[in-house]
């Protein structure tokens, strides 16, 4: 792909922003936005950041009809220093196309959607909250827009980024949280689109969700679809389990999204000579573990909340408590470490951070 001029329109009204204590997750939005488009003849093309505004659709559009769409999340830090940094972005414009190619939508050039997401963080970095644990929040996503009933891939496409300042996900330190394991619903299967980050796979979780609540539990642990046996992943986390002085999580089945949190943990862990696996794992084999005393931690991992502690499991009959229901030390030692090189006040010896300031 040929690199194409990023045209750039500012607003001329700019927004209040909120106060850093007053944040919620995806409640308010800053003052640009990032779009592209695509058809079959041009491929992407029309890149522009322009004033954050509403979306004119034919109703037709086949995002409406057939859920043909993709999308990711990442966060950008202010630092103490004041520099703005993000956290692994190669890996969610990578993870992106990953998802696009499941749902038959054409790849975006990586690298220079990077650039352009740079550029809409320049502009709106004085919406980054400074506060900490707060962060902007990121959303790129691609929706099929060809004006039609057929059931075939779209020819028409709209690439977009917009950005959210966000609060600290605990609002009172990192504390454990209660998890249903879910045994009627199925989230995914091998094959289908559960390795996607695609709008259906959420929306297909709320009933699932729902038991979770009237049980009084905060999210939801799936079951794999086959069998209902083994552990696959926590809501919109992926799951790690510390058994015995090692930590073990649901190997890659094809079946669970491939986390970018998930996979800086595992290189922490190995970093620090823990001993970590990716395998399948049961949830009678985390029964089992609890009874004889070798179940010490339980964590989930995901870009909202980096580390999840989880402080106990209901499945069935069972419930399951993890540590007393206390948050243990390597669920703190993890969120500690990578809340730090994410926002610069550790040093990053896997070069996981962009710094913006360094590039312009």
């Amino acid at each position: 792909m040929t690199t194409q001029k990023l045209e750039i329109m500012k607003c001329t009204h700019k927004k209040q922003k909120p106060e850093s204590s007053a944040l919620e997750f995806g409640k308010y939005f800053t003052d640009h936005m990032f779009i592209m488009d695509y058809s079959e003849e041009k491929g992407w093309y029309s890149p522009r950041i322009i004033p954050y505004q509403p979306l004119t659709l034919d109703p037709a559009a086949m995002v409406f009809h057939y859920g043909q769409t993709v999308f990711e999340g990442l966060k950008a830090y202010r630092s103490e220093d004041g520099s703005v940094r993000l956290f692994r972005p190669e890996e969610n414009f990578k993870r992106l196309n990953q998802s696009s190619d499941r749902l038959s939508i054409p790849p975006i050039d990586e690298a220079q959607m990077l650039a352009y997401l740079k550029e809409l963080i320049r502009i709106d970095k004085d919406w980054i909250p400074t506060m900490p644990g707060t962060s902007l929040y990121i959303r790129p996503f691609v929706i099929a827009t060809e004006p039609t009933l057929g059931v075939a891939p779209s020819r028409n496409y709209k690439f977009m980024i917009i950005l959210s300042p966000v609060g600290a996900y605990y609002k009172e330190g990192i504390n454990p949280i209660g998890i249903f394991v879910e045994d009627q619903y199925t989230r995914a299967a091998p094959g289908g689109t559960g390795t996607a980050k695609t709008a259906g796979n959420y929306c297909a979780a709320y009933k699932a969700q729902e038991r979770a609540t009237a049980n009084k539990q905060a999210q939801v642990l799936w079951l794999d679809g086959m069998e209902k046996k083994y552990v696959e992943e926590v809501g919109s986390m992926n799951v790690f389990f510390k058994l015995n002085g090692e930590v073990h999580t649901p190997g890659l089945s094809g079946s669970i999204l491939e986390g970018i949190t998930r996979k800086s943990v595992i290189e922490l862990l190995k970093s620090w000579d823990i001993p970590v696996f990716e395998r399948r794992i049961s949830i009678e084999e985390i029964v089992s573990a609890s009874k004889s005393g070798t179940l010490e931690e339980v964590f989930g991992t995901g870009t909202a909340a980096v580390i999840s502690p989880v402080g106990e499991l209901l499945w069935k009959d069972h419930k399951i408590v993890v540590n007393n229901n206390e948050t243990g030390a390597l669920s703190k030692r993890l969120y500690t470490e990578l809340t730090g090189i994410q926002t610069g006040e550790q040093k990053d010896p896997f070069g996981w951070t962009v710094r913006l300031e360094d590039e312009e």
